[in-house]
């Protein structure tokens, strides 16, 4: 294995990450995520090309803005350290294939749909919808999954959530999950199969759960508090991609 190949993989990784924060900042507010360049939030100072490398610059300049010395969040580094690490796990599963950069696209749309919906509980169509036609695309050179799955996938995906908040709404009375919820489970089901998404909804409703308690024991909250479930299906979903045929040799017995 070539420790070389494996950093340049994670420093693309790491640039690719660096954008995904330019997109989850400027997505939810309809931004052009080309234009302007990357700036302080704070002052607005344009940020040098030497201060914008990923993960070095924070570190160098001790998380704050050379300008105005404002605190920058320990998002954006996370975001490209992420982003790095799921670009070196995905090329050791798939080599330098075009699987690999339409499944590490995957991740990329993964990790900003995390960071946007924790944000602004919500999941940008922009991403969602041409990530399902982007799966399907992608299974026609996958080695995890065929044409005919990505489809079923996509119409599993998507009629599953439908079903469930269709059944929320009408034993409640009121919406208990959105939309967006629903296009990004199909886009997991174009790129993962049907059944990934079974895998993914028991990751994610099981990683849900745990969390949901433990906020609210620990704001002591009611059981009406709002969690968006968005982040928790991309968990799940990234759980599926690298280990579910694990999970579901375990699951029947295989």
């Amino acid at each position: 294995m070539d420790g070389s190949v494996i950093a340049a993989v994670f420093v693309l990784g790491a640039m690719i990450g660096s954008f995904l924060n330019v997109c989850i900042v400027r997505l939810p507010e309809e931004r052009s995520i080309v234009r302007p360049r990357s700036h302080c939030p704070s002052c607005g100072h344009e940020i040098a090309w030497y201060d914008n490398v990923p993960v070095l610059s924070y570190v160098l300049l001790r998380g704050c803005c050379r300008a105005c010395g404002t605190r920058i969040s320990p998002i954006y580094p996370a975001v490209e350290l992420l982003t790095g690490a799921l670009a070196v796990a995905l090329w050791l599963r798939l080599g330098t294939t075009l699987a690999f950069a339409g499944y590490f696209a995957f991740a990329a749309a993964l990790v900003t749909i995390t960071f946007i919906d924790l944000d602004h509980r919500i999941i940008p169509d922009v991403i969602s919808l041409p990530g399902i036609a982007v799966g399907l695309a992608v299974s026609f050179v996958s080695p995890l999954v065929t044409p005919v799955g990505a489809l079923l996938g996509m119409l599993a995906g998507g009629g599953v959530l439908l079903a469930i908040a269709g059944a929320y709404q009408a034993i409640r009375g009121q919406e208990g999950m959105g939309g967006g919820d629903v296009k990004l489970l199909a886009m997991i089901g174009a790129f993962l199969g049907w059944q990934s998404v079974f895998v993914t909804l028991m990751v994610a409703s099981l990683i849900g759960s745990v969390i949901g308690i433990g906020l609210m024991l620990y704001q002591r909250a009611d059981t009406k508090l709002a969690i968006p479930f968005g982040p928790f299906l991309a968990g799940g979903a990234l759980v599926s991609l690298f280990f579910g045929d694990r999970i579901l040799a375990f699951y029947f017995g295989a």
